[in-house]
């Protein structure tokens, strides 16, 4: 299969609509990753979204609408979670609802609940209002990889196996949504992102964060098995072990291994400039920056040193969730 990386537009999107109508999938942007998007009506075309990523089949999926869609043809709404619409979409917030049946079981792998994300980026409400129909996807990358920010980062991973991949720039927001579960009588996120558990509490006035159990069936992406990970060597090391990190870069470098720091900007001085990986200085640099700066490691380096930013709280618990579980962690 050839593999087409096109703008987003009329000519790419009437071949988008042709493709996904006959149950073939399509790579397209958000503001946060790239996705992998199928017809969510279609068996068989979300579990060619499965076979296509290597995507384990108990880790569910999200459904992608655009602004204008009916929702309540897909779910079972609750007044807090319309609060929440108003307030953050279209933006980084997936949430979970009690599913009414209306697309395939394989996207919430047999859980009574679907998770809808409304997407911000332009070139994202121009594809999904134009194909109108709801669009199952997670990140178009080869499972557990780094997640894609770029269309050349979607071929990276997947030429030959996608025909198409529509090209709407670099991501900005960078880190994937936060996933919110809205089935309960209040709010409880499932997956730390770019909406923070604050700014939900501020507008339903309470918000959980999930615990997963030990055995239990996942309930959202991003909850089980090592994700984002560069296909390098990584050491991760806390905000106070700076020397530590320092110390065992040196070691790599005698060996004569290829190695780079990844790091905040404020430590960056305990590295070789021309070896260091900047992530900057914000919680918001951080989250753009990640996955590019993952991504060119695994190019650069046999082993990658990161140090994590020292920042906590808000939108660092989704960065250092991603950082955490690229660097081993996690199942």
């Amino acid at each position: 299969m050839r593999t087409k990386i096109l703008p987003v537009g009329e000519r790419a999107l009437r071949k988008a609509k042709r493709i996904l109508l006959s149950g073939g999938v399509v790579a397209f942007p958000t503001e946060t990753v790239y996705g992998l998007g199928a017809d969510a009506r279609s068996d068989e075309a979300v579990g060619s979204i499965y076979r296509i990523k290597g995507r384990p089949q108990d880790n569910p999926l999200i459904v992608h609408v655009h602004a204008g869609f009916d929702l309540e043809s897909l779910v079972y709404d609750v007044p807090y979670a319309k609060a929440l619409r108003e307030a953050f979409l279209p933006g980084p917030l997936t949430l979970v609802y009690r599913s009414r049946g209306a697309v395939s079981p394989a996207v919430s792998c047999g859980l009574d609940t679907l998770a809808v994300r409304v997407p911000s980026h332009a070139g994202a409400q121009q594809f999904l209002r134009f194909v109108d129909i709801p669009v199952a996807a997670p990140s178009a990358n080869r499972s557990k990889h780094v997640s894609p920010v770029t269309a050349r980062h979607v071929y990276e991973d997947l030429a030959g196996r996608v025909p198409l991949i529509l090209d709407g720039g670099a991501c900005t927001g960078g880190i994937e949504s936060t996933v919110c579960d809205v089935t309960g009588e209040y709010p409880v996120i499932l997956r730390q992102g770019l909406i923070t558990q604050e700014q939900i509490a501020s507008v339903a006035g309470r918000c959980g964060v999930y615990l997963p159990k030990e055995g239990e069936k996942v309930r959202s992406p991003g909850m089980k098995y090592k994700h984002y990970a560069p296909a390098c060597k990584t050491k991760l090391f806390p905000p106070d072990a700076l020397a530590q990190a320092a110390a065992c870069f040196a070691e790599y470098e005698r060996s004569g291994a290829r190695v780079l720091a990844l790091c905040e900007h404020t430590a960056s001085a305990a590295f070789p400039p021309e070896k260091t990986l900047d992530l900057g200085g914000t919680a918001e640099e951080f989250a753009a920056k990640l996955y590019t700066l993952l991504r060119q490691a695994e190019d650069r380096c046999d082993v990658l040193v990161a140090v994590e930013p020292a920042l906590r709280g808000g939108v660092m618990d989704g960065v250092l969730n991603r950082l955490r579980k690229a660097c081993g962690e996690g199942k």
